[in-house]
């Protein structure tokens, strides 16, 4: 499949890292490169706007390489594919993901585990992303995507839901169990759904009012202020807030044998802990790194299933600075999610939407 001539590209980079209010993302055009021999040349439907690309954004990763484009829940239509790809065609619809590559031969790789290979490389970090209306992305790290659905629903699906999936494994939740979940923004109130699907009782702690309306709406048992106790003992709990001071928060939250999940890849320093308070009895605390393409392949089937609802505003991508600003100041219900070609001015909220519907 031939690559077309004189390609450029339209989108944001991130210039000097800094708070939001300091300008980080600059405009860029630049030539696109032609796709290596494994490799699609996307044009962008939507790219959803994820807390990770802030996080590049203010400094609190350090950058991998300079005016690097972020963006990593990637929708888009095959333009142009190199010469030694076999499973997707020009027009197909495709989705980008945070996962960009690994070394598939480590033993982290070989075990299922290549999420923690030390050679893993991050679509938006290692390589531009998708705050563009053109990026290219490694064949065998993406993910076919329903051709009659809104791109918009579907690009949250493709970070904040497979994360948030990841998560809800890694919180060890027993079938029917009690979770609490900390911060309600575009993972949780995913992650949430597939929980509930499977018959959990839902706890929500978050400081936003406009998250505890959504978190209700979608059948959670009951709703609190982010630093409040759960009105019961939980199994397990997911921290979605980047806030260490939210963790002996989180852990006195637990039962016995309870499992806190820290979703972020970025988190402010924790406290001290109380070893009595917080870690006795057998309560258990993880991380989570990234996410393997088998729970992604496993996430999105697994949404399409059960009609996850996904809840968005868009913007379109000349205001991809604001939607950072307004998701640094938690003012985005649900995902914010880029779209180059939408016209209307500002974020439009669309409020539970099913990601199963055209």
């Amino acid at each position: 499949m031939g690559f077309p001539h004189s390609q450029m590209l339209s989108g944001w980079a991130v210039g000097t890292p800094g708070p939001i209010g300091t300008g980080p993302l600059v405009r860029r055009h630049r030539q696109v490169s032609a796709p290596a021999p494994d490799e699609l040349l996307l044009r962008v439907e939507a790219c959803g706007v994820c807390r990770t690309d802030l996080h590049l954004a203010e400094g609190d990763l350090t950058p991998h390489r300079p005016s690097t484009i972020p963006g990593h829940e990637i929708v888009g239509r095959v333009a142009a594919a190199g010469e030694a790809t076999d499973v997707f065609r020009v027009g197909d619809r495709v989705g980008g993901a945070w996962l960009r590559r690994t070394c598939g031969s480590c033993r982290y790789c070989r075990s299922g585990r290549e999420n923690l290979c030390p050679r893993s490389t991050y679509t938006g970090w290692d390589a531009d992303g998708g705050f563009a209306d053109l990026v290219l992305v490694p064949e065998a790290f993406a993910y076919r995507l329903p051709e009659s659905q809104d791109a918009a629903l579907l690009a949250p699906l493709l970070c904040a839901g497979i994360i948030g999936y990841r998560s809800l494994r890694r919180s060890a939740l027993p079938k029917g169990g009690r979770l609490g979940i900390y911060g309600f923004g575009a993972s949780a109130h995913l992650a949430a759904q597939v929980a509930l699907a499977d018959g959990a009782t839902v706890h929500v702690m978050t400081r936003s009012a406009q998250a505890r309306e959504l978190a209700l709406s979608l059948g959670v048992s009951s709703v609190g202020g982010a630093y409040d106790s759960p009105p019961e003992p939980l199994d397990s709990a997911i921290l979605f807030a980047p806030v260490g001071d939210l963790v002996p928060v989180a852990l006195e939250g637990l039962d016995r044998s309870g499992t806190l999940a820290i979703a972020g890849i970025h988190l402010s320093d924790i406290p001290a802990l109380n070893y009595q308070r917080h870690l006795f009895q057998e309560r258990n605390l993880r991380s989570v790194t990234s996410n393997t393409r088998e729970d992604g392949r496993d996430f999105l089937e697994l949404a399409e299933r059960i009609g996850i609802q996904v809840t968005v505003s868009r913007y379109p991508l000349d205001r991809a600075d604001q939607a950072l600003a307004d998701l640094a100041a938690d003012r985005v219900n649900g995902a914010a999610v880029l779209t180059p070609d939408w016209q209307e001015a500002g974020p439009q909220p669309l409020r539970h939407s099913r990601a199963g519907d055209a």
